[in-house]
């Protein structure tokens, strides 16, 4: 479901994805179509694979309804040019519906470039095949 949206097929075409109990990891390789004006990456890839972890990290938990991105923080600590990124998300907290997941940006020295910390919710809308899940 999440390889095949418009947004990893069109736009972010070489993203992977691994996804266990309580967490997830987002690859990404960079190219320059990611860049501003500046020659690194926008803030917005930054913060859609910091996100995506985090929010994929939640969904494992969740098996019966589709969840959503109540608030997401993002912290950027270095620019990122080249290389591959890699985000690893994971739960710090869970209840009945409300999730709280952190994730990192990895580059691929090994080295954070990026943090982040969310909050999620279950929606009312249930994982079935007419969402394509």
């Amino acid at each position: 479901m999440y390889l095949n949206a418009n947004i990893n097929t069109k736009v972010f075409d070489s993203t992977t994805a691994k996804i266990n109990k309580g967490e997830a990891i987002i690859g990404l390789d960079i190219s320059d179509k990611y860049f501003h004006a500046l020659g690194a990456i926008h803030g917005s890839v930054y913060f859609k694979m910091l996100d995506d972890a985090a929010f994929f990290s939640v969904s494992s938990l969740v098996k019966d309804y589709f969840v959503l991105t109540t608030s997401f923080n993002v912290n950027l600590i270095k620019p990122v040019s080249k290389g591959k990124l890699t985000a690893v998300g994971k739960v710090r907290f869970s209840s009945q519906n409300l999730f709280t997941a952190e994730s990192k940006l990895i580059n691929e020295k090994g080295q954070e470039v990026a943090f982040g910390t969310g909050n999620f919710t279950k929606s009312k809308i249930p994982l079935c095949e007419e969402i394509g899940y």
